[in-house]
């Protein structure tokens, strides 16, 4: 295994943690009161201190060791960097569900090279779990090895999504709503969850229309090293469209096929 991947996977599991703990000693607080502070960026998504911290904390963490690493992040954009290793940083994922208190959200971190991503961290702070994986090493919640379902039929499939609403701006309602009634039970669980159980063999698909990089940098290798793909709609394995797919592998070809549709 190389040395500079395997020491910032290491790192990158470290400053998930310490993000996502800052981030929910704002969780905690504001949870009986509501005295959140909720800003609206220019999109319309909210954003809270606890982003914006969270973020900085784990750029300041990661240059002390590499400072010549990039990053992309939701909150501070992109930093090039020269190493040819990039940190793709999604300090909340899931900001909406964690200002309404909803526990499922959670800290990612996606590790680049040369473009290629090759490691991912998913830590859930209320859960104190991490799912982690490094290219060729596996994937793992906490220090269990995890792999995707064995389901071969979309008939016997459970299907997770995020919302409704992002297909419908996307004119792809009629689409996803064709996929939905061939498969066995649907479930709404949104953001990096839906990735992250089907990663684990809870679920066997995870659809998306609408997502950013620092949305799935993270969650790609993970559903990969767990035997899963991971690909666009076109099924070119990218994180850089919006619209994404994640399987078992099995299922993979046959939705790509309803998608296109």
């Amino acid at each position: 295994m190389n040395a500079d991947w395997r020491t910032r996977y290491n790192l990158a599991v470290e400053a998930a943690r310490k993000g996502g703990d800052l981030a929910r000693q704002v969780y905690d607080a504001t949870f009986h009161d509501r005295s959140m502070e909720v800003i609206r960026k220019a999109d319309d998504s909210p954003v809270t201190v606890a982003d914006r911290g969270a973020e900085r904390l784990i750029r300041d963490l990661v240059t002390k060791h590499f400072p010549t690493d990039g990053f992309l992040g939701e909150e501070f954009g992109d930093q090039p960097g020269s190493s040819g290793f990039r940190w793709v940083i999604d300090p909340i994922d899931g900001t909406k569900s964690f200002v309404r208190h909803v526990p499922i959200w959670a800290t990612l971190i996606g590790l680049e090279y040369k473009g290629e991503q090759i490691a991912g961290v998913v830590y859930i702070p209320v859960f104190r779990q991490v799912y982690r994986a490094l290219r060729g090493d596996g994937a793992y919640l906490d220090d269990c090895r995890i792999r995707v379902s064995d389901v071969p039929q979309l008939s016997d499939a459970i299907l997770c999504y995020s919302s409704i609403g992002w297909f419908a701006r996307a004119g792809k309602q009629d689409t996803f709503l064709n996929l939905y009634r061939q498969t066995y039970r649907q479930r709404g669980y949104g953001d990096f969850y839906g990735f992250v159980l089907v990663a684990q063999g809870s679920c066997d698909l995870m659809v998306e229309h609408g997502v950013n990089p620092w949305d799935v940098a993270a969650t790609k290798p993970l559903v990969e090293e767990a035997g899963g793909r991971f690909t666009d709609w076109d099924g070119t394995p990218t994180i850089h469209r919006p619209d994404v797919l994640a399987t078992n592998g099995k299922l993979h070809e046959k939705t790509l096929e309803m998608l296109r549709t």
